[in-house]
C-alpha cells in the first residue's frame, strides 16, 4: 500500500516536471530571437534544445536518475533567469505596449489626448 502512493507520487511529480519543461520550451519558441541576445542570455536555439531534450529526458526515464534532475534544472533557470530578462525586452508585459512602455498614443510626458 504505501509503494503505490509512493508510486503515484511519482508518478504526479513526474507530470508536473514534464508540464515545467513543456511551459519553458513552449515560451521560449514564442519569444523574439533578437530579445535574447539582447538579453545577454545563450540564443533562442539554444534554449529550445536545452528545454526539448528536458522534456524528452523527463518523459523517458524515471524521475530517481540523474538525467531528469539536470533537465529540471535547466527548466527552473529558464523560467527564473532567462524568462523575465527576454520578456522584459520583448515586451511581454501586461497592459503595455511593446518594451513596456504604455499605450502606442503615449507622448513623451503622458497620454496624448488630441488637442482637448
Amino acid at each position: 500500500m504505501l509503494m503505490l502512493g509512493f508510486a503515484g507520487f511519482l508518478g504526479l511529480l513526474k507530470i508536473v516536471l514534464m508540464a515545467l519543461a513543456a511551459f519553458g520550451l513552449f515560451d521560449a519558441a514564442f519569444r523574439r530571437e533578437d530579445a535574447f541576445r539582447a538579453a545577454d542570455k545563450q540564443t533562442k536555439p539554444f534554449w529550445l534544445v536545452i528545454l526539448a531534450i528536458a522534456l524528452v529526458v523527463s518523459y523517458l526515464f524515471s524521475i530517481l536518475s540523474f538525467l531528469p534532475i539536470a533537465g529540471v534544472i535547466a527548466s527552473i533557470v529558464y523560467i527564473v533567469d532567462v524568462r523575465p530578462a527576454v520578456k522584459r525586452l520583448s515586451g511581454g508585459g501586461r497592459g503595455w505596449g511593446r518594451g513596456g512602455r504604455g499605450s502606442s498614443s503615449d507622448g513623451p510626458y503622458g497620454p496624448y489626448n488630441g488637442g482637448r
